[in-house]
């Protein structure tokens, strides 16, 4: 695929489901690609992308955004507490808030700095013990202690398991946004982004749909 297919589809897919043109952000997931593929995407005129690693996007982005002064890189990866002071350095949106640790560090920089990132909550839907985010049960809570932190939740993400139908966790995440009154989604990737259009996604992360398939070699 590429940039103009990927986004194609996206507007395709917000019109059959009867979403607002230009509803759903699309997160151009450049972790593990070579600078010139990221350099092309930016160059088509793409400005959003997402990043897994700390330390790989500090070694990324400050070069390109002394080229591209508009770039908007969101963190998509789990970040660790000890790296929270350089994730807001780097980053404009968080997706994998978790824990009640790393929030507390979050309102702790944002009151000391004076500026936060956009924040996504990340549940996993799938409870699957090797996957990151807070349990689905224990959502509404920590959603509710982010918010008391003065905290800019802008809503929620999620990974459903591989094997499993991605559809039901989309819905099941969008449920859980609801009730909690968060307008944002974070869900979908390369294989399933129409899928998560259809129940509401707001951001959708495209890694090999835009850029190809990675070399991890």
């Amino acid at each position: 695929m590429s940039l103009v297919e990927i986004t194609r589809q996206i507007a395709k897919a917000e019109t059959k489901h009867d979403r607002v043109a230009g509803s759903v952000q699309l997160i151009a997931v450049s972790k593990v690609q070579p600078n010139e593929r990221v350099a092309a995407v930016l160059n088509e005129g793409h400005r959003v992308f997402g990043e897994n690693r700390v330390q790989e996007a500090a070694g990324k982005w400050p070069d390109f955004r002394a080229q591209f002064d508009d770039v908007k890189v969101h963190l998509i990866g789990p970040l660790q507490t000890n790296k929270a002071r350089q994730a807001f350095e780097l980053f404009e949106a968080i997706h994998s808030v978790d824990r009640v640790k790393l929030a507390k560090a979050i309102a702790r920089l944002a009151q000391e700095l004076g500026h936060c990132p956009e924040l996504f909550i990340q549940v996993n839907t799938g409870q699957e013990p090797q996957k990151a985010g807070v349990l689905p049960e224990a959502a509404d809570q920590f959603i509710a202690d982010c918010v008391a932190m003065d905290l800019p939740v802008r809503g929620l993400m999620c990974i459903p398991p591989a094997e499993e139908e991605p559809a039901l966790h989309f819905a099941f995440l969008a449920k859980i946004a609801a009730r909690n009154g968060l307008s944002g989604l974070s869900m979908g990737m390369s294989s399933d982004f129409e899928r998560a259009i259809a129940h509401g996604a707001t951001h959708v992360r495209v890694g090999s749909g835009v850029f190809g398939e990675r070399d991890y070699s």
